[in-house]
């Protein structure tokens, strides 16, 4: 018997060749139904431009339950995967915090991580006899290029859904987390973006948790108008935050051009207005349409802001006295219906999977015109309980409607934000160029393809302030004191941004979707035993029978 007859060398050969061709071709096929292993081509294109080292550091890791370990194994796959086709520049280390010699010292080592911004996660678990466990694990991962630093929190920690959804939606994001913190940190060109000033929008404190959230990416400028028609150029995109006096036709005609010439605009635009000054002294403001002269600017675009003021069931909650006069104050809680929580498009990429969004005294923001030319989405709507007040109309802090009567709250996911995109028609187009303009200038009658989004209502992007005898501090986007609750604001808000700036595809990375495939756990509980014995046993059983079917053949061929 030969062993290296002509079938045997031929096989060996090939597998030398496929050796070698390996080496110099990079192949990955991923055989998954939902592609969960696969990256798309922006990101390759990243990992293969970047030429110097990246080190990567996990802390999820150590002991974790099995939905962690799923969420460390797919960020250790993509980390993989990105190091593959970036050539080994990338280098993962793994650091459990938890990994210490005394108690003192793994509490050091928490409070570090904690001190640079990365929190951990308390995980209730039960051991076999059913006594309740807590571990303490850091969903996090830390970037180094070039002696700058980001962390990347791997995990989404939506409060209204289970424990196997937010790992679910965390896996899913893992490539636009990743990719995001790995272009911040290797990018060399600094984009612009403008907050609008002059009509007065919210203040720079104001509005300095939504510019913390966005310097990270871009370099953000305040300022009025001015004369100059192509003062808006150098800027990515404008955001207009809470105007509350008109626009001359001057800015308008500057916005409308810059506009046209592909620019993106932000617009948070009340479409009532309230004095909070009146509401804490007397409890009591009328409520007026607030006129800016824009209406015709967005109706040609396409929407229009209603005068109107929502309330709905699903809200937040206020301290209301419920004491009769002259006794001691007693607070309690009642829905504050003119704040609604709005709902978030799941099926949009600026929205998908963000919680529920903070607002107050919000108005109606409907579609206008028949235009084939403009892509119209709605991405945030009031709940399926909803009251729409015409103005003039009072707002009372003592008003509390019935929640249950559906005569009253009888309207359905009224929109409050919507999504433009496409091609433009200028609101100037059959009109003169206002006298006011500096420089003499061609009018574009229509726009490059280009994007817009409108909120009725500027609250969504204003973040609440907290005076103290020495000190100002602003709190999170989106934070509400009273309900100790993280709501949607910030997320919304630095997504409708990188949106509206995004000319290469980076944020159709949010809309990935991984089916979610839960094991029964009731199956597991009462068949554990069986269930181990099978996949332990099962394959040794399948690799006996191959042996053994395999040596008989070799017998049969090599004895004739």
């Amino acid at each position: 018997m030969k062993f290296f007859d002509k079938n045997n060398l031929l096989v060996l050969v090939s597998i030398i060749m496929l050796i070698v061709i390996s080496q110099f071709f990079h192949i990955r096929i991923d055989l998954t139904s939902d592609k969960r292993h696969s990256i798309s081509k922006q990101t390759k294109d990243l990992i293969k431009s970047i030429d110097e080292p990246i080190e990567a550091v996990v802390y999820l890791t150590g002991d974790l339950n099995s939905g962690f370990l799923r969420l460390k194994n797919s960020a250790t796959d993509l980390l993989k995967e990105l190091n593959a086709y970036g050539k080994s520049k990338l280098t993962i280390r793994f650091v459990n915090p938890s990994d210490a010699d005394t108690e003192s010292e793994r509490i050091k080592n928490h409070e570090l991580l904690s001190s640079r911004g990365m929190e951990g996660t308390a995980v209730y678990e039960r051991d076999k006899e059913g006594k309740a466990i807590q571990k303490i694990v850091f969903p996090w991962l830390e970037l180094t290029f070039q002696n700058k630093t980001t962390q990347v929190n791997l995990l989404k920690n939506d409060k209204s859904l289970s424990g196997e959804e937010n790992l679910n939606i965390s896996i899913e994001n893992l490539e636009f987390e990743i990719t995001d913190a790995l272009r911040r940190l290797t990018k060399k060109d600094i984009e612009k973006i403008a907050f609008l000033e002059g009509h007065g929008e919210l203040d720079e404190l104001e509005t300095y948790e939504a510019s913390k959230s966005l310097s990270r990416y871009f370099q953000i400028d305040r300022g009025i108008i001015g004369t100059e028609p192509d003062i808006l150029n150098e800027y990515k995109c404008v955001i207009i935050a809470g105007p509350t006096s008109a626009f001359s036709e001057k800015d308008k005609f500057i916005l409308d051009q810059y506009l046209m010439k592909g620019g993106s605009i932000l617009w948070l635009v009340d479409g009532v207005q309230i004095s909070e000054e009146n509401l804490s002294t007397s409890g009591i403001s009328p409520a007026m349409p607030l006129e800016l002269q824009l209406n015709d600017l967005l109706f040609r675009y396409g929407a229009r802001i209603n005068p109107v003021i929502l309330e709905d069931v699903q809200s937040t909650l206020i301290p209301v006295n419920i004491a009769p006069a002259g006794e001691k104050p007693h607070f309690e809680p009642i829905p504050w219906v003119y704040s609604p929580l709005l709902l978030t498009a799941s099926d949009h990429t600026i929205t998908k999977n963000i919680p529920p969004v903070k607002a107050q005294f919000a108005s109606l923001v409907d579609f206008v015109g028949n235009s084939k030319s403009i892509d119209k989405k709605v991405i945030l709507a009031t709940s399926t309980n909803t009251h729409i007040t015409q103005t003039p109309a009072q707002i009372s802090l003592a008003f509390a409607p019935d929640l249950k009567d559906k005569n009253y709250f009888n309207y359905s996911n009224v929109p409050v934000g919507v999504v433009l995109e496409g091609v433009f028609e200028s609101a100037f187009a059959n009109r003169m160029v206002p006298k006011e303009i500096s420089s003499a200038q061609q009018i574009l009658k229509s726009s490059k393809i280009t994007k817009q989004i409108i909120f009725a209502n500027s609250g969504i992007i204003r973040n609440e302030i907290e005076h103290t005898a020495d000190s100002i501090r602003t709190l999170p986007l989106g934070f509400d004191r009273y309900m100790n609750q993280q709501f949607g604001n910030k997320e919304l808000i630095t997504n409708s941004v990188l949106y509206l700036t995004d000319k290469d595809g980076w944020m159709q990375l949010r809309s990935r979707t991984i089916p979610l495939r839960l094991l029964n756990k009731n199956k597991i509980n009462t068949q554990r035993t069986n269930l181990q014995l099978l996949n332990v046993v099962s394959p040794l059983i399948v690799l006996l029978i191959f042996g053994l079917i395999y040596h008989r053949i070799r017998r049969i061929r090599y004895s004739s």
